[in-house]
């Protein structure tokens, strides 16, 4: 797969799963974002080590490597060879959950069906694994808000963040924007799986809540993922924002 066919794959996936997010027209429809969530976990062809080798093909230089210890998460920051959007692949480690919602995560993980765990696209393939029951996804909400956001959307495209000053508009008009379209923003520094700098002005939008079916036919509504407005507190061509997103006193560099 080349990395323009990957990435059109993630967001067909993604406007697919937020109708609403696809259905914005506050910007041209090929703004590139300047990066993309991407949340997996660490177990067999979809641990984070495995994915990163694949888009290394297409493309993606490994430029950080972040242990957030709080959030039991490893995240890897990659960087395309062009002037695309950088990835940021966040990766739960199941050994940091308890052990019941771990057993049953795990559990879930193992009924996918081998021919869903192979190939480039194991990140816009949707889940492959079994839906699980409402009260399996409460369980997880409890043990870890992304372990049960993973059991429910499997590895792919959480939210995309977008530059202010590459859309020519600042945040606060934007701001404004979204919520008129029936989007207010959570104004603090979080996007539902890592914190933000405070080098920056930031804004998660999350996306109108979806009726979802769950394995006992029960039905409820949920928001699952979003989009992300930056913009530099001072403007400084000679970084992306992606790579001064994570602040410095949440993440642990590693070799």
């Amino acid at each position: 797969m080349q990395r323009e066919e990957f990435i059109q794959q993630l967001w067909l996936d993604y406007i697919h799963t937020h109708p609403d997010l696809g259905a914005l027209r506050l910007w041209p429809l090929n703004t590139p974002a300047e990066y993309l969530t991407l949340v997996t976990l660490n177990h067999g062809p979809f641990a984070a080590n495995i994915l990163a080798g694949k888009l290394a093909h297409m493309g993606y230089r490994s430029v950080g490597h972040y242990a957030m210890a709080d959030k039991g998460m490893l995240i890897h920051l990659l960087a395309p060879n062009d002037n695309g959007s950088w990835l940021l692949l966040a990766e739960l480690q199941l050994g940091t959950l308890c052990k019941a919602p771990r057993e049953a995560l795990t559990g879930l993980v193992a009924q996918s069906h081998p021919e869903d765990c192979k190939g480039h696209n194991l990140l816009c393939r949707g889940r492959p694994w079994p839906m699980p029951s409402w009260t399996l996804y409460q369980q997880l909400q409890a043990a870890h808000p992304l372990a049960a956001w993973l059991a429910v959307m499997g590895p792919r495209l959480h939210h995309a963040g977008f530059d202010c000053i590459a859309l020519d508009n600042p945040l606060e008009a934007l701001d404004v924007q979204l919520a008129t379209a029936g989007m207010p923003s959570i104004e603090s520094q979080q996007n539902g799986v890592f914190p933000v700098s405070s080098m920056l002005q930031h804004r998660f939008y999350p996306a109108m809540p979806q009726k979802i079916a769950f394995d006992n036919g029960d039905e409820h509504r949920l928001s699952l993922g979003g989009l992300a407005l930056i913009q530099k507190h001072l403007d400084d061509d000679h970084e992306r924002i992606a790579e001064i997103l994570l602040p410095f006193h949440t993440r642990c560099e590693m070799a």
